[in-house]
């Protein structure tokens, strides 16, 4: 009864409006009075929630990307994707997957990846024969991405749902053999449908001009290796990466590439800790609700109800994808990862999943949740940089969905996409 009050509770207060942070945070209240738990015991836990050094990794990679994302880094890493394959028979869409690729790993956020890449290509795209619809869903899919390779903000985010009991830099490197199987299966897919549908060739880039716009992009690709370079050099620890990530960020947009006025800082600092407050209240009281759950023990109700179902590994997984896909397409990414993992975490652990490649697996499910309606939030941001409606963009997103589904099922059932490079890059 005491998890029906919970999650009921929950439940009713989403379905009256009130935002996923807040009714978290009531419905630990309520469970709490139900059990006769001091409500002092719940403050502490949202206290506790946010106080992880851990924690710091996220407002400094979001900073860090808001610097990237406004200062130019952009628009030069399409010019550096373009050189790479902007000449083959629909190579502007591979351009679109690439630049996805390359700033993702440096801004972490698929809706950041969106914006910033979308507002250059989708036009350019349309400019070069590319249906708007088409470049567009081209745009919001290879954004995934960036919810895969490092730094994602929400690997940090299932780290911190996990207790902490799975290492930040793991779950960098595990998205980064997932994260280019999906680039690679995308461009792979776009590449069928430029043939098919005759889309255009581009022009090869003389090799001075090349060269220059290599030269250009290098400064930001650096962010990369610094990034990747220090966690496994063990020059630095994943969260002091995402200090360091900033420092290199603000000295290149405003010492190298000089395109971003000073005066326009002091808001774009603005914007990012207006962003990282929703964030830091819905892991605080995210923290209260898996409080009460761990004290309800429905984590331990769910697990003995999963795996009474099956004692297979694989049914189990295809269930559990199954969840995901459907709450994905009801409620943004994060709170269902702060949601959720302490919930399934003890069920892939009894059928013998690392917690490394299950954050592999929630990842993609989510990821392709961002893309569907009522709540994607990466589909939201594509309708509105392509000024298309929602509908239009949904029907030309369907061959894509066949793309992810593609690679969440190889994610899901092959382990060592996950698991081999951190074996390999992190034993001791």
């Amino acid at each position: 009864m005491d998890a029906y009050i919970l999650l009921g509770s929950f439940f009713v207060l989403i379905l009256i409006g009130t935002p996923v942070a807040y009714a978290m945070g009531m419905a630990a209240l309520v469970g709490a009075w139900y059990i006769d738990i001091p409500l002092d015991a719940v403050m502490i836990a949202i206290a506790n929630g946010v106080n992880k050094f851990s924690l710091l990794a996220i407002p400094f990679f979001v900073l860090a990307g808001a610097i990237m994302a406004e200062g130019g880094m952009a628009r030069r890493l399409v010019a550096f994707a373009n050189v790479l394959v902007g000449f083959i028979r629909g190579g502007l869409s591979l351009v679109n997957i690439l630049a996805s690729t390359f700033f993702g790993a440096i801004s972490g956020s698929s809706m950041a990846d969106t914006a910033s890449v979308g507002t250059v290509l989708i036009p350019e795209m349309e400019k070069k024969g590319y249906p708007r619809d088409f470049a567009t869903a081209v745009t919001v899919s290879g954004s995934v991405q960036a919810i895969l390779i490092p730094p994602s903000h929400n690997a940090v985010i299932y780290s911190l749902a996990a207790g902490g009991t799975v290492s930040i830099a793991a779950l960098f490197i595990a998205g980064v053999l997932p994260g280019l199987l999906l680039g690679l299966t995308l461009s792979i897919m776009c590449l069928y449908m430029a043939r098919k549908r005759n889309y255009p060739k581009g022009d090869v880039i003389p090799l001075k001009q090349a060269l220059k716009t290599c030269a250009d992009a290098l400064w930001g690709l650096m962010t990369m290796v610094i990034i990747l370079g220090g966690i496994l050099s063990g020059v630095f620890t994943a969260t002091e990466s995402a200090s360091i990530a900033v420092i290199w960020a603000f000295f290149v947009t405003m010492f190298i590439y000089r395109d971003y006025k000073w005066g326009e800082l002091p808001k774009l600092v603005h914007r990012t800790v207006k962003t990282l407050s929703i964030v830091m209240i819905l892991i605080a009281f995210a923290a209260s609700f898996g409080y009460i759950m761990t004290l309800m023990q429905i984590p331990m109700k769910i697990t003995a109800a999963l795996t009474s179902l099956s004692d297979n590994r694989y049914v189990i997984l295809a269930l559990i994808n199954g969840l995901l896909l459907v709450l994905g397409t009801l409620m943004d990414m994060a709170p269902l990862i702060l949601i959720l993992t302490p919930i399934l975490l003890p069920v892939i652990k009894t059928i013998g999943v690392d917690p490394v490649h299950f954050g592999m697996i929630m990842m993609v499910n989510l990821g392709i949740g961002l893309l569907t309606p009522p709540v994607g939030g990466v589909l939201f941001v594509g309708a509105a940089v392509a000024k298309l409606p929602m509908e239009q963009v949904v029907k030309a997103l369907m061959p894509f969905f066949g793309a992810l589904l593609l690679v969440l099922v190889a994610v899901t059932y092959i382990p060592a996409l996950s698991l081999w490079l951190p074996g390999l890059l992190l034993a001791k």
